[in-house]
């Protein structure tokens, strides 16, 4: 999909209209010479002109390409629609999209005072620059969705050798592809049965990691009999372990059934891959996603360090 550029735009002032330019330059802090250019996730402001068209109309007259305070004006998408992490890529830029819409500071905003009104906060988006060069108007973007890469892993010796039918792995597949859903994001999930390995287990993580999966499920091995060995290879990949997350599973579901006290899941993050290892019953796997998933989009905003809170 396609969207033209029909203005680039800077100012030198933040909170006031921006100028259309010739050409405008990007590289790791934003647009060079624009005052919202920084080490920060909204490098480069971005409206489409489907939204400003709608403001004009609102206005009773012709708002220029600018006056939003956008650095970019497009054409041929509704921006708003898409998501953080989706890209748009020109022939010598890439940015990747931080942020949709941003705070209003209503009357206290010098573009509100000279327009009318601001649709940037509800339909503007916001993005850093991942790859530097120069824009112009007549040039295109292409529009690049984000698809999240995950990986399942059941662990059980019986599983891998045909005893019995796997059910954890495929109901955590459709757990995860209808979290995903509602966020409105692709996914791929590649799903594997291994038996309760170590070294096969921690090989899985290790290439998982290294291909550059966004999220690993393991489901099996999280108890304490003898071949319960999942935490303890996920600790060894994993650079930062995620405690509070299990912690408050274990305590949520441990005050009514006191077994569940004995489960060692593990949370935490090698690179950019989110890995979790939860346990191999259908029913606690219900139970631990309902919990993981009101944190999950904000860990991958905090790993790509667009975290706006």
């Amino acid at each position: 999909m396609k969207l033209e550029i029909l203005s680039v735009n800077t100012s030198e002032k933040k909170g006031t209209i921006k100028t259309p330019q010739a050409q405008i330059t990007l590289n790791d802090n934003g647009v060079v010479g624009d005052a919202h250019s920084g080490p920060w996730h909204r490098q480069v402001s971005l409206l489409a002109t489907e939204s400003i068209e709608k403001s004009s109309q609102e206005a009773g007259r012709t708002i220029q390409y600018g006056e939003f305070a956008e650095n970019i004006t497009t054409e041929g998408i509704e921006l708003f629609k898409l998501r953080p992490f989706d890209k748009l890529v020109s022939e010598q830029v890439e940015l990747e999209i931080t942020q949709i819409g941003k705070k209003c500071h209503g009357d206290n905003c010098n573009i509100f005072k000279e327009v009318g009104n601001c649709v940037m906060p509800k339909e503007g988006i916001f993005a850093r620059v991942v790859k530097h060069g120069t824009l112009e108007a007549g040039q295109t973007f292409t529009y690049s969705p984000k698809v999240f890469k995950c990986l399942v892993i059941t662990m059980s010796d019986r599983a891998f050798n045909g005893v019995y039918e796997d059910k954890s792995g495929p109901l955590l597949t459709k757990l995860v592809h209808d979290f995903f859903k509602e966020h409105h994001y692709p996914v791929e999930i590649d799903i594997i049965i291994l038996p309760d390995d170590s070294r096969m287990l921690e090989g899985s993580l290790i290439n998982a990691v290294s291909s550059g999966a966004d999220i690993v499920f393991t489901t099996g091995g999280t108890g304490i009999g003898p071949n319960d060995v999942t935490p303890e290879a996920v600790r060894k990949i994993i650079d930062k372990e995620i405690p509070g997350i299990m912690e408050l599973i274990r305590v949520k579901y441990g005050t009514e059934k006191p077994g569940a006290l004995l489960s060692r899941s593990v949370a935490g993050v090698a690179a950019q891959t989110l890995i979790y290892a939860l346990p191999g019953s259908p029913k606690a796997i219900k139970e631990y996603t309902d919990e993981i998933f009101k944190t999950v989009m904000h860990a991958f905003r905090m790993l790509y360090g667009v975290d706006s809170h």
